[in-house]
């Protein structure tokens, strides 16, 4: 029994700056199914795009709190414990943005973490 079956597509991309050497090597071999995109794009700051604006407001101290938190594998509890005994139930207060995240917390946050401070507050 013979089975056909389509062979898929090859679709390799390489962005950068490509050495002239591999561009000939692609060339050779691929011939006329080869396409190079030479892109015109602009740079632009991302803080000063509509999109980060919209994320930076969708995304609070709290917000930031509980990622740093959660990518450290952390339970409330144990940042709670680390922070000097802080209760779960501030902590949680804090990452849902029902408790403000001070100054002092910020920065026992920012060691913690080792990030800075001005990442938990509202600026």
């Amino acid at each position: 029994m013979q089975a056909l079956v389509k062979t898929p597509r090859t679709d390799i991309r390489i962005q950068g700056d490509i050495p002239p050497r591999l561009l000939d090597m692609l060339r050779s071999e691929y011939g006329g199914s080869l396409k190079i995109y030479e892109g015109e794009d602009e740079y632009v700051e991302l803080t000063e795009t509509d999109w980060y604006r919209e994320i930076k407001a969708e995304n609070g101290p709290g917000d930031a709190m509980r990622i740093y938190r959660k990518n450290k594998q952390m339970t409330q509890e144990k940042l709670g414990k680390k922070m000097g005994n802080i209760p779960r139930q501030i902590i949680s207060n804090m990452e849902r943005g029902k408790r403000a995240i001070s100054l002092a917390t910020a920065k026992k946050l920012s060691v913690i973490f080792n990030v800075p401070a001005s990442r938990f507050l509202d600026l």
